[in-house]
């Protein structure tokens, strides 16, 4: 027998309509899962957005307070993809009103916002999902069994990146992104929150760091009216950019590895430039973001000039085979969330965490609450182990 869960979205720009879509999609690509959501509210701010929602994507009803999504009973589940800085907000209300949710990453503006949703969800009892989608990736999830199983040696070090070209545009606007108080520790909540989860997922837990941060466009001009993603603005007045642009750091491994971590969200000729590198003793292996579905292994004995393959990854990778039915048939970002999605529905109705969780984030937070630290003061600071 199959039940029905309520859903509602909080927040209805661009991360809200995948969401939206991995609902509807989930059950076409996991027809096992006990649960089917049912869209019954969209909260949007802006006016007339959450009525779009709900004529395209079927919503039963719509409200522009996020408030009443929280006190409605038909909801059992809330995807939170509002702005950054209602992310704490929202997510303690959400869990105390007995919500499961679904929240985007990186869950508020500091460890201690992030701690607070995960205190919530703990004390009510709910589920907490986190949208650190490309952990899910098949390829990644199989770079990850390989490191784990001793494929590669023991690992020496890593270099994790995340370059995107979104606010290189010297005319893009000056949202609430780019603001110390609203969009937090900018590139390192929006990219870097990313790549210390992948680090962590790959690796384990970090022991130390030591991290340099730079705003490269120090001024935008405000937009005159309510924006959507990343838009651009010109002619109105300038303000100042108060949060950053770039971020790179050392890592230091509890295992003894060693890693680099670079984002930037400035870097022009690059487009959603995400991947990694993890070297060992006996090889490496090697992911791009924009080759999705495939892995660069080097393995074997050769150790110098030691040839690196191609590998596709199929249907006994991760998710892989909810999806396609051989190995280089490629998959795509919004199946990821899909994969997000029945991670999230299925933790609700077993009761049991499955993905990425609010702890993952408390932890991910952590790590860039010590970069912010560690660029402050110019030195190496210690990650809580605690976290």
């Amino acid at each position: 027998m199959v039940d029905a869960l309520g859903v509602a979205v909080v927040g209805f720009g661009w991360m809200g309509r995948v969401h939206t879509q991995a609902y509807a999609r989930v059950a076409h690509h996991f027809p096992g899962l006990p649960l089917r959501p049912e869209l019954v509210t969209v909260a949007e701010e802006v006016p007339g957005r959450a009525e779009e929602a709900a004529a395209q994507f079927g919503f039963a009803s719509t409200t522009r307070d996020w408030r009443d999504v929280a006190a409605d009973p038909r909801v059992g589940a809330v995807s939170i993809t509002a702005p950054n800085f209602l992310h704490r907000e929202i997510g303690v209300a959400m869990a105390e009103a007995g919500k499961h949710i679904w929240i985007e990453k990186p869950v508020g503006l500091t460890a201690q916002d992030a701690r607070a949703v995960a205190d919530a969800v703990a004390k009510a009892g709910v589920q907490g999902a986190v949208g650190f989608n490309y952990r899910n990736a098949p390829a990644v999830e199989a770079a990850r069994e390989l490191i784990a199983s001793g494929g590669i040696g023991k690992v020496t070090h890593a270099r994790v990146r995340l370059f995107s070209d979104y606010a290189a545009h010297p005319e893009g606007a000056l949202t609430w992104r780019y603001e110390r108080e609203r969009g937090g520790s900018g590139v390192l909540g929006d990219l870097a929150s990313h790549g210390a989860d992948l680090a962590r997922f790959l690796l384990g837990d970090i022991a130390s760091l030591t991290a340099d941060t730079a705003v490269f466009l120090p001024e935008r001009a405000r937009p005159a009216g309510a924006t959507a993603g990343h838009s651009r603005a010109s002619g109105g007045e300038l303000g100042a950019v108060e949060n950053e642009d770039y971020v790179s750091c050392l890592l230091r491994f509890t295992s003894g590895a060693r890693g680099v971590l670079e984002a930037c969200r400035v870097s022009v000729g690059e487009q959603n430039n995400y991947g990694f590198e993890v070297h060992g003793t006996e090889g490496a292996v090697f992911w791009d973001f924009r080759r999705m579905n495939e892995l660069g292994v080097s393995r074997g004995t050769g150790y110098q000039d030691q040839p690196v393959s191609t590998v596709y990854v199929g249907p006994g990778d991760g998710e892989f085979g909810a999806f396609q039915p051989g190995a280089a048939n490629a998959m795509g970002y919004d199946d990821l969330k899909v994969i997000e999605a029945y991670r999230f529905l299925r933790s609700v109705a077993e009761g049991v965490p499955y993905g990425a969780t609010v702890a993952d984030a408390v932890r991910s937070a952590t790590v860039l609450d010590a970069m912010v630290r560690s660029a402050e003061d110019r030195a190496w600071v210690t990650v809580d182990a605690s976290a």
